[in-house]
């Protein structure tokens, strides 16, 4: 039989499948992509056609030079990565990477997908080969393309006309927008006085229920319609004195259907809404529960591919669910007809199946022994939704009692709601998240019947103030997004994390609060580029690329399309200085900037010196408000502080104890860049700053001296021996081992984190490519013949540059990296060095 070599994207799916396939299959892993545009100018090219520049990632020659020695071997080559976007799009760059080194010859290649990692759809699979699907491919590079555009264009913008801001992109600046957004709305928002009457009620058994005035005086009243205490009061002392009695009972049938089993977005939402799982790592845990679990000695994918906008299960997947359903609740609970669900995707070649269980049989309860926790608990998450969604529908009574009152000539109408679940269908397994207001239809009334006379036990009524929207959480701004069409469910975990990341926004209690660096860059594109944060011309992007994907329109056209108008904006900008843009800011962020004066004077007034302005300032760490007449006066405060600035002489240092090692006091302070905590004084204090998901008001002498104890070491790992520390940094908790840097799920777990949770953590990553600090090494160029120290050419995130020291010059584009001799280093460094010292 003819040899094949098989190609994936992670080496635990190469594992699996390869047990499938046979010794005829060599199977390997590209981990992940394999090329990439450089993350320098020139890399998308727009007076050249969008020509486009994809470069081998270091990590992944190694990889494809063993797939290209196989092949050379092999009598066909199998590309089988995953069934979206971008698993065709790594499929065509192995392809295209392998054409380049001539090992294909006119050996065939086919392009097979498999939606589970389960024997059975491996080997379907392998015998319904095709091609690689050109137009999805297209729309990869346009919407690669797209994003490297607007990125390497517009950040370069904010790098100088905003110092301090560091990115913005297609679908991140839109995603900081709405959250920007909903922070303004909460600043405008005034609240407004209501109050409620709700009456304790008790039929002749003397079983009590609620009831809500619903009339009065033949005026209908809604929930936030008594807006005074008199008016209040006037119903209560009414009621007080009035006879009740039942008017009506009315009870209707109503049903409940189950929800569509899983896509990508509605995973999130849920795991985030049940679990308290971040996007990022409820898509870490159902990767690998896609990828396969060992039971029993065998490797099998449990569930369905996780990065999907479909809702439709598979025909020859029903069966088995509704026989399940038939054996284990019986036949009330089966529906006479399979449930079949409607995709809201626009694109049908992205529009895969829904995410369920390889196999119905395999229950959360049987696969709780090989899982782990954070696997057992996403795993029954759908598990059980996609079983609900075959379900037959709950049947729930809804009663609605209005109660009479009359007092004289007086008339009043209270209202009691309840309901009961008659038969509970699919909510014997999964209860999905109801419309607001259902909620209180929870409550079961007792049995009434009109004309009965009821009797009072209490009248309250109660103040209450309308509230602001809600900030949003990571379910809730998915669900907008989706809803809007912005950007693709597979892309939201990552775009949200590069907003923290970035520094634009912080989490604090599961909401995003956008901090003042990611308001400023918001108010900017706002001002300027306010076309390319509009909701509606992003989602109409969307669509754009997904008529690639469908091969309706040519890729190249919707880049001219989008470049033409985009280059233009940015031209329109070039000019101007940052104090035109500062002078913008200073009244588009006026209301967080420069609050009113509780005294009504002048709130752009210096409250330090007698004559300064209060204006934006940017800076390294990003926006804050300062005095006109700096350096004279230096008073400063955060944006968003209503105080009198950070420096203010009433504001000292808050004495939180004594070191009981050391014996030095430990304060709690505030600075420019915000609160932080130091332990003792002078240069050799030592001061930590607090993570921004902690209030200063909650530091006490404990979690202070946590902080000032970071990094601390967990352990020494069990292979090298080398030691494991653990630490907060600009992204967020880590341990680092030997320079690989693994982030850790929480702040509190880094103060926890033992030895083989840290080794855990380190070795996922480094299976990934784990972050390192130092860049690797290509050419070793030896001693620097003036100064001494080793001179190298690295290869760094922005390209290849010279190393020596803290000095660090970037190459020419023409350079190729390793023909780079000591004399041309030794040049690149000097000419690097000496503007250093022009610009000091």
């Amino acid at each position: 039989m003819a040899s094949s070599v098989v190609v994936v994207e992670s080496p635990a799916k190469a594992k699996t499948i390869n047990k499938y396939l046979g010794k005829d299959y060599t199977v390997l892993a590209s981990y992940g992509h394999v090329r990439d545009l450089p993350a320098k100018d020139g890399s998308v090219r727009p007076d050249d056609d969008f020509d486009m520049s994809w470069v081998v990632d270091t990590k992944a020659r190694g990889r494809l030079n063993d797939i290209a020695k196989a092949v050379k071997g092999a009598d066909r080559l199998i590309l089988a990565t995953d069934p979206d976007r971008e698993g065709e799009a790594i499929s065509w760059h192995v392809l295209e990477v392998l054409n380049q080194k001539k090992v294909l010859k006119d050996k065939p290649v086919e392009r097979v997908v498999f939606n589970a990692i389960t024997k059975k759809s491996v080997l379907e699979a392998m015998e319904s080969p095709r091609q690689i699907d050109a137009p999805l491919v297209e729309a990869y590079m346009a919407r690669r393309a797209l994003d490297y555009l607007v990125g390497f264009t517009l950040s370069p913008v904010l790098w100088r006309k905003l110092p301090g801001a560091r990115s913005a992109g297609r679908v991140q600046s839109v995603a900081l927008r709405l959250i920007c957004d909903r922070e303004q709305e909460i600043e405008a928002f005034k609240p407004v006085e209501y109050w409620s009457v709700i009456a304790t009620l008790a039929n002749a058994q003397g079983q009590t229920f609620a009831a809500r005035i619903a009339e009065f005086e033949g005026q209908k009243l809604g929930r936030q319609d008594i807006g005074n205490e008199a008016q209040a009061m006037a119903i209560k002392t009414m009621l007080e004195a009035a006879d009740l009695s039942v008017g009506s009972v009315v009870s209707k049938p109503t049903k409940r259907n189950p929800a569509p089993p899983f896509t990508t977005s509605t995973l999130q939402m849920d795991a985030s809404r049940k679990l308290g799982f971040s996007a990022s790592r409820t898509m870490r845990v159902a990767q690998r529960l896609y990828e396969g679990i060992d039971i029993g000695g065998e490797t099998v994918g449990l569930i369905t591919y996780m990065r999907t906008d479909g809702v439709q299960i598979a025909p020859e997947a029903i069966g088995p669910v509704r026989e399940h359903i038939a054996t284990q609740f019986g036949e009330p609970y089966v529906p006479d007809e399979p449930r079949h669900y409607s995709t809201k995707a626009k694109n049908a070649q992205e529009a895969h199946e829904a995410i369920r269980p390889t196999d119905v049989s395999r229950t959360p309860e049987a696969m709780t022994p090989h899982l782990d926790d954070d696997q057992n608990k996403l795993y029954g998450l759908i598990w059980r939704r996609a079983v609900s969604s075959q379900m037959a529908s709950a049947e729930i009574e809804r009663t609605t009692v209005d109660i009479t009152a009359r007092r004289g000539g007086e008339t009043a109408q209270l209202r009691a709601t309840g309901s009961v679940v008659r038969f509970d269908g699919f909510l014997r397994v999964y209860e999905t998240a109801r419309p607001q207001g259902e909620e209180e239809d929870d409550a079961r009334l007792p049995k009434l019947a009109e004309g009965e006379t009821v009797r009072r036990e209490a009248i309250e009524a109660k103040q209450h103030f309308t509230e602001p929207p809600p900030r949003y959480s990571e379910a809730s701004l998915i669900r907008k997004m989706e809803e809007l069409g912005i950007g693709r469910p597979s892309t939201y975990a990552a775009t949200l994390a590069t907003l923290q990341d970035r520094g634009y926004v912080s989490l604090d209690k599961r909401r995003f609060t956008p901090e003042s660096k990611g308001r400023v860059v918001t108010g900017f594109l706002e001002n300027f580029f306010n076309r390319y944060v509009e909701y509606d011309f992003t989602a109409g992007l969307e669509e754009q690329l997904d008529k690639i994907s469908a091969g309706e329109l040519e890729w190249k056209d919707v880049l001219r399309d989008f470049w033409k108008q985009f280059s233009g904006s940015v031209d329109d900008i070039k000019d101007l200085r940052v104090g035109q843009v500062l002078d913008v800011l200073n009244v588009e962020l006026a209301p967080i900037a420069f609050p009113e004066r509780e005294d009504g004077g002048d709130p752009r007034h210096c409250p330090r010196c007698e004559d300064g302005q209060l204006s934006l300032k940017v800076g390294r760490y990003g926006a804050f408000v300062g005095c006109s007449n700096y350096p004279d006066c230096a008073f400063t405060r955060q944006l968003g502080d209503n105080g009198n600035g950070d420096n203010d002489a009433g504001e000292g240092p808050k004495e939180l104890g004594a070191d009981p090692d050391t014996g030095e006091t430990v304060t709690l302070r505030s600075g420019r860049f915000g609160p932080y905590v130091q332990r003792g004084e002078g240069k050799q204090a030592k001061r930590t700053g607090l993570p921004k998901t902690w209030a200063p008001d909650d530091i006490d002498l404990g979690r202070a001296l946590q902080l000032l104890s970071l990094p601390r070491e967990v352990g020494l790992h069990p292979e090298s021996g080398k030691s494991i520390n653990a630490g907060l940094g600009r992204y967020g908790p880590f341990v680092q081992h030997d320079g690989v840097y693994a982030n850790l799920d929480s702040i509190e777990e880094v103060f926890s984190v033992g030895l083989n949770r840290a080794v855990s953590a380190l070795a996922e990553k480094a299976a990934k490519g784990g972050r390192r600090r130092t860049a690797a090494a290509l050419k070793e160029l030896g001693d620097h013949p003036q100064q001494g120290g080793p001179v190298s050419v690295r290869d760094g995130r922005y390209g290849p540059y010279v190393n020596h020291g803290k000095i660090n010059a970037t190459l020419p584009k023409d350079k190729d990296p390793t023909s780079v001799t000591m004399e041309e280093a030794v040049a690149l460094i000097a000419e690097k060095a000496a503007r250093g010292k022009t610009r000091r």
